[in-house]
C-alpha cells in the first residue's frame, strides 16, 4: 500500500531532531509540523518572516493573520517571532536554517530538483525555492513516487525547468525513501508498508541501488 500524503509528512518528521532549524516548503511538507515528537523542541521557519510555527490550527484557533508562504493559516509556539522578508532570507543564505523539506514534480539521480514550473501553465513565480536550494546544507523532498500517468518522476534527468541543481539529499516518496548519493543514484532505504523492492524499481526511471534486505518504512 502506498502512502497518503500525511504518512510521508509522518516519515519525514523523524528525520528531524531536537534544536533544529527547519524550513517547510509547500504542500506536503506543511503538513510535517503536525507530526514532530512532544519531547524535542524544533524552530519551524517561513520565508514570509516567522520563525516558530506550530501545527496547523483548528477551526477555532484560526487566525487569518497568521500564515506560512503558501498563504496557509499557521499556530505559533511560544516564543515565537515576526519578520521582514529580507531578514528572512538573511537567515536562509547565511545558512542558519538545518534542514530544508520541499516537494517536487522531479528529481533525477544527481540531486537536481524541478518544483516550480510547467511550461504552458500560469505560475507565479519561483518564490523563495530558489534561495532554498542553494542555500540549503540538507534538503529532503516529499512527493508522490509517479505522476496521475503512472510515469516517474524520480529520474535519470529532469525534463522540467530546474528549481536547483545536485542539491537534493534524501527522497520521502508514497513508494519509498531513498538517499541520493553524491555519485548519482538513488539507494532505497526503505520501502512503504505492503510495496515490494519490484514495484519501486518499476517505478523509478532513475538508477536504482538495491543493497541487501529493504525494511519496511516505520512510524
Amino acid at each position: 500500500m502506498s502512502l497518503n500524503k500525511n504518512q510521508i509528512a509522518q516519515r519525514i518528521a523523524k528525520e528531524i531532531n531536537d534544536g533544529m532549524y527547519v524550513n517547510l516548503g509547500i504542500g506536503i511538507p506543511t503538513l510535517v509540523a503536525n507530526f514532530v515528537r512532544d519531547d524535542i523542541s524544533v524552530e519551524f521557519q517561513s520565508e514570509n518572516g516567522v520563525l516558530g510555527m506550530g501545527p496547523f490550527p483548528t477551526e477555532d484557533q484560526v487566525d487569518a493573520d497568521l500564515i506560512n508562504a503558501g498563504k496557509q493559516t499557521i499556530t505559533t509556539l511560544p516564543g515565537a517571532s515576526f519578520f521582514d522578508s529580507a531578514t528572512s532570507f538573511g537567515m536562509i543564505r547565511g545558512k542558519h536554517v538545518d534542514l530544508t523539506i520541499l516537494g517536487a514534480m522531479e528529481v533525477a539521480e544527481n540531486g537536481d530538483i524541478a518544483n516550480w514550473k510547467i511550461p504552458g501553465k500560469m505560475v507565479k513565480g519561483m518564490g523563495g525555492a530558489m534561495d532554498l536550494v542553494s542555500s540549503a546544507e540538507n534538503i529532503i523532498v516529499a512527493m508522490m513516487h509517479t505522476n496521475r500517468d503512472g510515469e516517474s518522476k524520480v529520474l535519470k534527468r529532469c525534463t522540467l525547468p530546474l528549481t536547483g541543481v545536485n542539491c537534493v539529499k534524501k527522497i520521502v516518496s508514497n513508494l519509498a525513501v531513498m538517499d541520493v548519493l553524491p555519485e548519482g543514484g538513488f539507494r532505497l532505504l526503505e520501502r512503504a508498508p505492503g510495496v515490494s523492492v519490484e514495484e519501486i524499481q518499476k517505478a523509478t526511471e532513475g538508477k536504482l541501488i538495491v543493497e541487501g534486505e529493504i525494511p519496511e518504512m516505520q512510524f
